[in-house]
């Protein structure tokens, strides 16, 4: 089960309230993502990759600001170059994009981190990073679905699915790597106050 239905709505008006009041650049392209749901800063990801050609991982001001229209993210050119700059350290002209979208997911405690990973483990059957319709067929049963018991989807669909929830909005996949998990709960860790509610709900959630 990922995060619910219910935190999601909860923590984007959350995230719209609390855009009325930052002024931090950073901040702001952060709320904007997560005003989207838990898959926000994960959106944001996919169309970063996809738009990274020569596969270098990194991006040039025009891209960055091609990757954030593209998203619809609402910025101006001046908070953009704020934000660029921060994230060009050495003054090269690029930024290295995994540094950006760790830097963007919302803070979360090692213990939320550790109990993420041994989700995500749990599911990996094959431990390759990835997950897959086949590491979840021994994991997940999907004969307990609604729409598998009425005949309405295949248990493939089912897996698809379910996998589709961890995978960007833009860009589905089937697969889920370790980075989309840890950006998919990133988000909803952003709605939950404290470390032990989240680690029950993970632990409930994947009987780990």
């Amino acid at each position: 089960m990922p995060g619910t239905a219910r935190h999601d709505r909860e923590m984007a008006i959350q995230a719209k309230k609390s855009l009325a009041k930052t002024t931090d650049p950073i901040e702001r392209l952060r709320l904007q993502c997560l005003a989207r749901g838990s898959a926000g800063i994960k959106g944001l990801a996919r169309v970063f990759r996809i738009m990274d050609d020569d596969k270098n991982r990194t991006l040039d001001f025009k891209e960055f600001m091609k990757g954030l229209h593209d998203y619809a993210v609402l910025i101006e050119r001046e908070e953009a170059e704020k934000i660029f700059k921060v994230f060009d350290k050495d003054g090269s002209g690029t930024i290295d994009f995994d540094e950006f979208l760790v830097t963007l997911r919302p803070p979360m405690s090692n213990a939320r981190k550790e109990v993420i990973m041994q989700a995500f483990r749990k599911l990996d059957k094959s431990g390759d990073g990835i997950i897959t319709i086949e590491d979840l067929q021994g994991v997940y049963n999907a004969k307990h679905h609604p729409k598998y018991q009425n005949g309405e989807w295949s248990e493939d669909q089912v897996f698809r699915t379910f996998l589709d929830n961890f995978d960007s909005p833009y860009d589905k996949d089937g697969q889920v790597t370790t980075d989309e998990f840890m950006n998919y709960y990133a988000g909803v860790s952003a709605s939950i106050d404290t470390d032990v509610y989240f680690i029950v709900m993970m632990k409930n959630a994947w009987k780990i």
